[in-house]
């Protein structure tokens, strides 16, 4: 079943205008129903009618600044003197300029290979994942994560690989909150064993280091190493920012934590591997393009979807049951506020009045949209749903 922009279509009978459910009573005694109670009875009155799931606008989030990276400037600085920094890797001017949110320019594309786009310098951990899904893409580095969204919405590059969530240092809520501005789609994940390496200039020891750059999830995998060293820490946009940093300031007791590749790139030396504090460092990554994929059944299939529920006791229970209902197992929930009404008043007496958070919904689960079961648990989603979003569906990564 192909899936396009326009909205999906699900398999549902119903004698009434509602979907799933509906002929067996009201929606509030279809939940009083023991969830264990006869499945195969309940699937019996789903068939192969079509109905369409109308898909509800919502307000785009709004943009958020970047975090400008701090410095130590209470602790000295010492320049290593007659030091060049051409002379640790003199072609860093050859290096691809990142991509900016506001640049329109495109080089000639003659089709030959996938252009990829991620946020960050050569050498970036993204990059890896991308010549990992692609390994004869030509990647195309990005100063921040909307500027990769862009590029492929502007038709500058193919496809976008960016982080979502790491094992240690949990979601990438940036993203999460791009995925609903831009009318991209997820085709594909990339899940990557991560490991950090110390880096300096050549010559340097470890031990000499009195602070290292690197990005702020970077530096919190690695405080036990960082503590025992007693290094400053200095947050970098990224890794490979950081390696770069580096090589062209050419300050000798000065590091930075980014990857293998990056010190191969910079010039740099790597003073100690692996020396993030938990050895199962993973990180995923979403692969994003302007249309989706065909789903099929032939593979294992992930899809992705968010939503918003109404107010009242339960509703999250029933949005979760219409997955439980068809064995159709949850593999990740993530809420975010809404961005422009995060707020709903829920008492307006006169002695005052309540405001809760209101919530959009992120869920991961492992089925294809060309399975019914996976239609018809959207279909009954729907009924409780006041907007839901397919964000794709595609083949799940399962090698390291």
């Amino acid at each position: 079943m192909a899936l396009k922009s326009s909205p999906f279509w699900v398999c549902v009978k119903t004698p009434s205008s509602h979907l799933g459910v509906s002929d067996l009573g009201s929606r509030r005694s279809v939940f009083a129903l023991d969830l264990t109670h006869d499945l195969q009875r309940y699937r019996k009155l789903e068939c192969c009618c079509l109905g369409a799931l109308a898909q509800r606008a919502i307000t785009p989030v709004e943009d958020e600044k970047p975090c400008v990276p701090g410095s130590d400037s209470s602790a000295p600085i010492e320049r290593t003197q007659g030091y060049e920094s051409g002379r640790f890797h003199k072609d860093l001017s050859l290096l691809p300029k990142p991509l900016t949110a506001t640049d329109l320019s495109s080089s000639p594309n003659d089709g030959s290979k996938v252009r990829v786009a991620y946020q960050g310098l050569p050498g970036a951990y993204s990059e890896a994942a991308a010549l990992k899904a692609y390994p004869k893409c030509e990647t195309v580095p990005c100063d921040q994560f909307e500027a990769a969204f862009k590029a492929v919405e502007l038709w500058l590059v193919d496809k976008a690989v960016l982080p979502i969530e790491n094992s240690v240092g949990g979601s990438i809520h940036r993203n999460y909150d791009l995925l609903l501005r831009h009318r991209l789609h997820i085709v594909g994940e990339v899940q990557m064993q991560v490991n950090h390496c110390l880096l300096g200039l050549p010559g340097v020891r470890k031990e000499e280091l009195k602070r290292v750059f690197s990005h702020p999830q970077a530096l919190a995998q690695c405080d036990v190493t960082l503590s025992k060293l007693g290094i400053i820490r200095i947050s970098a946009d990224d890794t490979a920012g950081a390696a770069q940093m580096v090589a062209l300031t050419g300050i000798r007791d000065t590091g930075a934590i980014a990857s293998a590749r990056a010190a191969q790139i910079y010039g740099l030396d790597i003073l100690s591997e692996k020396i993030q504090d938990d050895d199962d460092n993973i990180t995923r990554f979403l692969i994003l393009a302007r249309e989706p994929i065909i789903a099929g059944t032939d593979r294992q299939y992930k899809t992705s979807v968010v939503f918003t529920l109404e107010e009242g006791p339960g509703m999250l229970f029933k949005a979760l049951a219409v997955f439980a209902l068809r064995d159709i197992n949850l593999t990740k929930i993530e809420s975010r506020p809404q961005k422009q009404r995060p707020l709903r008043v829920v008492d307006d007496s006169n002695e005052g009045s309540a405001k809760y958070f209101d919530y959009l919904f992120y869920i991961d689960f492992e089925a294809s949209m060309a399975e019914p079961r996976a239609q018809y648990a959207l279909g009954h989603l729907q009924e409780f749903a006041r907007f839901l979003r397919v964000l794709g569906c595609y083949p799940t990564d399962t090698i390291l």
